[in-house]
């Protein structure tokens, strides 16, 4: 199959440090291509990938010190993308809704998934607008907010196998990894770790719109003795911190779509104390891959529990429901719907594409991976 996959241009695909949607592109792109999948990567330059990739601009846009509008760059993206959408069988987007109305007249198939908070009243009339727009949620919980929306499925983040190592013996503090903002709760960590007397790493960015957030009531905390603050970091110092972890806090205090920390702390056999918001109790296994709470007061008992759960039935969960393999093959099977269901499907269904192909193979030139050009 053909496949077009197109990524925010916030962050490199993968990313050097922080960045959940963009990992996630990765993960699919690189599974759909190994499964035999010819797909192209509309992405940020500094992007690194097997498929084909088509660079929208030079690199990522939050390291992009010229860039103002990030806007101007993805509506660039979409022009470019639906220029050639003759090229594709389907087009998966990741960009939130800037192409829906392109979307509308293009002939070629396209579905989208939706990867942020959905209960923000600005969504309700555009969804309303555009209820021809194909769109897959990343939990079931994420859908509550849009019923009315052209739901095609749900599809739960995966990672590759190998990506995180399995730890059978943790040391001795938790951990808190992610971003650092009000409902991401960071300070419901810090006080959890105090009462426990157990020391607490956090690994987080801080976005432009939380600075203020930041500077006034959490950096204070980070002079507390068992506090020790990373700031962002990359896959292999997030590996260790995950592993060596005796628990991975996740006191959040929003309706979370899905919370690919969660998942990545499971790889490792390391288990998860979370709040019952969003799709927490979609995510985990309750008294398999952690405990889900509802207090501080529950949080800090969990955290005298955790030591009994078995950290190979954390990573035994990740295996049979979080893998990219599984990721991939979902996405696949509605592809494959929708292209059953759009106007011609006989001609245009994925095997007759597929044999169409394998038809002119042979006259085919060679393959390139990498389109030059970037928005002006």
């Amino acid at each position: 199959m053909r496949i077009a996959q197109v990524s925010p241009l916030y962050e490199s695909v993968p990313p050097r440090l922080y960045g959940g949607t963009e990992r996630v592109v990765s993960y699919l792109t690189e599974e759909l291509v190994r499964q035999g999948h010819e797909v192209t990567l509309f992405a940020s330059g500094d992007s690194v990938t097997t498929a084909r990739l088509v660079p929208v601009c030079p690199q990522a846009l939050r390291s992009a010190q010229s860039c103002v509008d990030p806007v101007v760059h993805h509506v660039v993206m979409m022009e470019r993308l639906f220029q050639r959408a003759a090229e594709f069988d389907i087009i998966h987007l990741h960009a939130d809704y800037l192409h829906f109305s392109l979307a509308r007249r293009s002939a070629v198939p396209s579905v989208t998934t939706l990867h942020g908070r959905l209960d923000l009243p600005d969504l309700q009339p555009l969804f309303r607008e555009f209820t021809d727009a194909g769109v897959i949620s990343i939990s079931a919980a994420q859908r509550a907010p849009l019923p009315g929306a052209h739901w095609l499925g749900t599809v739960h983040h995966g990672l590759p196998e190998d990506r995180h190592p399995f730890w059978d013996r943790p040391g001795n503090y938790l951990a808190f990894l992610g971003r650092i903002s009000p409902e991401k709760r960071v300070d419901r960590a810090v006080e959890i770790a105090r009462r426990a007397g157990l020391p607490l790493k956090i690994a987080a960015k801080v976005d432009k719109v939380d600075r203020e957030y930041f500077a006034r009531e959490i950096e204070p905390l980070f002079v507390l003795p068992h506090v020790e603050y990373l700031g962002e970091i990359g896959e292999g110092a997030k590996r260790e911190l995950l592993g060596n972890a005796v628990a991975l806090l996740f006191p959040i205090d929003w309706c979370e779509p899905f919370g690919l920390v969660m998942i990545e702390a499971m790889a490792c056999g390391t288990p998860i104390i979370a709040w019952r918001n969003g799709s927490v109790p979609e995510v985990m296994v309750d008294g398999v891959t952690g405990f889900i709470v509802g207090t501080l007061d529950e949080a800090v008992c969990a955290t005298r529990r955790v030591g009994a759960l078995s950290r190979a039935g954390c990573r035994r969960v990740f295996e049979e429901r979080y893998t990219a393999a599984r990721m991939a093959r979902d996405y696949v099977t509605i592809y494959e719907q929708v292209l059953a269901s759009a106007p011609g499907a006989l001609l245009t269904g994925a095997i007759g594409l597929r044999h169409a192909r394998e038809a002119v193979s042979s006259s085919a030139g060679p393959d390139v991976s990498r389109d030059e050009g970037f928005a002006a």
